[in-house]
């Protein structure tokens, strides 16, 4: 028999403090400056360019350079992603500190409306639009990278990751 406090909770029964988690740690081969080759998702087969770990989530943080193949700043977990051999020195290259996991929260939605004919029809709702801020951001980047980066990486960069029947990845050299 236990004896119950107000709010459901066990009588003398201790708070158990959260520890906030550390970063998980990344594979050797994943530094800052790797080209990547992207694994699944809207991008996959794109190679990619790590710019950092995010520090709150641990995933990392990457881009095409969008002026190369397209792919914007995105959060990509290590799981899916290859690393290549290829890498580009990224000492030059200051990152804004307003990259962060804050930067990629979605906004918050209005509670719901009470659901009439005149909504339900409503044809006029917006489009998802990317915050200013953001394409700023990524012009930004893009502008530091594409100094650093030479005409042959900017090729490589461009092109794209695929298998045909007769390959063997697990014989790869990436």
């Amino acid at each position: 028999y236990q004896r119950r406090v107000h709010g459901g909770r066990i009588a003398g029964a201790k708070a158990v403090k959260k520890v906030p988690k550390a970063p998980k740690k990344l594979r050797s081969s994943l530094t800052p400056g790797t080209v990547l080759i992207m694994l699944a998702g809207r991008f996959r087969g794109r190679r990619v360019v790590l710019l950092k770990q995010l520090q709150k989530t641990g995933v990392l943080l990457v881009t095409g350079p969008y002026k190369i193949n397209g792919v914007p700043l995105r959060r990509v977990d290590p799981a899916y992603v290859i690393a290549t051999s290829t890498k580009i020195d990224l000492s030059s290259v200051t990152l804004p500190d307003s990259l962060n996991d804050d930067l990629f929260g979605r906004p918050k939605r209005p509670r719901r409306q009470e659901k009439t004919e005149e909504a339900f029809f409503d044809k006029s709702k917006a489009k998802h639009e990317l915050p200013a801020e953001r394409k700023e951001l990524q012009k930004q980047v893009d502008q530091a990278l594409l100094k650093v980066i030479d005409k042959e990486n900017q090729q490589y960069l461009a092109s794209v990751f695929t298998l045909r029947a007769p390959d063997l990845p697990h014989r790869m050299k990436f």
